[in-house]
């Protein structure tokens, strides 16, 4: 079983820069795939970012130069960040983490849901 806890959310003005972190425990390989992702209000959950366990990264075109996804691996434990910079208020959002599977190019959340942190930008 994997636990996820994100953290680093907040309240920014347009422009400024929040480092999102998430503890992840439990079952987890050594190998693994993490990814972020974003429910804006009254919309669908939209993959941001993902990392594959050997560090190559991906990004959706709304975010590419702006947010960057790092991991860090120790016992038992993954810890997923995501720097952003510049943000925008159509960043505004409810951010949460995953440990996923990579099925060709395409990222398929594998370790459910955490609580997610919130993202409120102002203009």
């Amino acid at each position: 079983q994997v636990h996820l806890v994100e953290s680093g959310g907040g309240l920014v003005q347009a422009g400024e820069s929040l480092n999102l972190t998430c503890l992840v425990s439990g079952t987890i390989f050594s190998h693994n795939n993490a990814g972020w992702y974003r429910q804006p209000p009254g919309k669908q959950r939209e993959l941001v970012a993902t990392i594959s366990g050997f560090g190559r990264t991906t990004y959706a075109d709304s975010v590419k130069g702006r947010f960057t996804i790092s991991k860090d691996n120790a016992e038992n434990a993954v810890t997923v960040y995501l720097q952003m910079k510049s943000l925008k208020p159509e960043d505004t959002a409810v951010y949460y983490c995953t440990l996923g599977t990579f099925i060709g190019t395409n990222y398929y959340p594998a370790s459910g849901w955490g609580q997610g942190t919130q993202v409120t930008v102002s203009s």
